[in-house]
């Protein structure tokens, strides 16, 4: 396979924070020694992240580098879609399970240094409906916590009073029914999380070991139970890669599922809640290039 060449390329790094701007400033210096020029924007307002995603592409790079967490990165790939750029990825968040799924380094200068030497890779992206996603959606208690948390709670309370909420939230969360449907069938499951995986990680654990970044094909992965104390089992499980992690877990997979839940709930699409039940999860196969570790 003939490997474009790469002669320009833009950054856009989600410098909201104080470390963002450490980081952006650091992002820069490990940058400077590519052999083509890099456009590099630090954007403090999120809102502004869009509009100037969409000014660098309309210059025509050849390479488009994300800087941010799982949200960040799944925010704006739906602009890279249609156009003929590669994605570059910084993973600058927390979980950051997009990078995990690609084995991206999560240090700057590893990341960099794919960038520097690695190779196109031609890769899926998750669908809700018609919006494109880069890792993983969810319904439960992802969702529940990122839909009531205080504005400004971690923030001001820091990581404990965020862990606090995520606790309060989990003693009034309750198992609910979620409705599966494809290929003209239909099945019922009592259940305590659903995971829409495109990749395998989601909050930076394993918890999907059998979706894939280029399988052509979206995973709905349920952990069934009747009782809340299931949810926790499974995230333990998974945590110490305990196969006990894969017991009560059903798995669809396919190009399209439509899924409904009583009640409506709403849907975290990597860590931003941005639909709600009923959806129809979908796979773009091989939509985007993305520079990974060359193999």
């Amino acid at each position: 396979m003939r490997v474009r060449e790469i002669r320009s390329a833009a950054m856009v790094v989600n410098a909201k924070s104080r470390r963002g701007q450490a980081l952006f400033r650091q992002a820069c210096a490990a940058l400077s020694g590519l052999p083509y020029p890099v456009d590099a924007r630090a954007v403090e307002d999120p809102e502004d992240l869009e509009p100037t995603v969409r000014e660098l592409l309309a210059a025509k790079p050849d390479l488009l580098i994300l800087g941010g967490g799982d949200g960040t990165i799944s925010g704006l790939v739906d602009l890279i879609v249609g156009h003929d750029v590669m994605l570059g990825v910084l993973p600058l968040g927390t979980a950051n399970s997009f990078a995990r799924s690609l084995n991206i380094p999560l240090d700057i200068e590893g990341a960099v240094e794919v960038i520097r030497t690695g190779r196109p890779r031609r890769i899926d992206l998750g669908m809700i409906d018609n919006d494109y996603y880069a890792n993983c959606a969810a319904m439960g208690m992802s969702p529940k916590i990122a839909e009531t948390v205080p504005h400004g709670l971690k923030r001001v309370a820091g990581r404990l009073g965020y862990l606090g909420w995520a606790a309060y939230q989990f003693l009034r969360f309750r198992p609910f029914t979620l409705i599966v449907e494809q290929n003209g069938k239909r099945e019922r499951l009592r259940v305590v999380e659903v995971r829409i995986s495109n990749g395998p990680y989601h909050g930076g654990t394993e918890l999907v070991e059998s979706a894939a970044v280029d399988s052509g094909e979206i995973v709905v992965q349920a952990v069934c139970g009747h009782v809340k104390r299931r949810l926790i089992v499974n995230w333990a499980a998974s945590v110490l890669r305990s196969d006990y992690r894969k017991e009560k877990v059903r798995e669809f997979r396919g190009r399209e599922i439509k899924l409904n839940t009583i009640p409506p709930l709403p849907i975290s699409i990597d860590g931003e809640v941005l639909a709600r039940t009923p959806v129809t999860a979908k796979i773009a196969p091989g939509i985007i290039e993305v520079m990974a570790p060359a193999e």
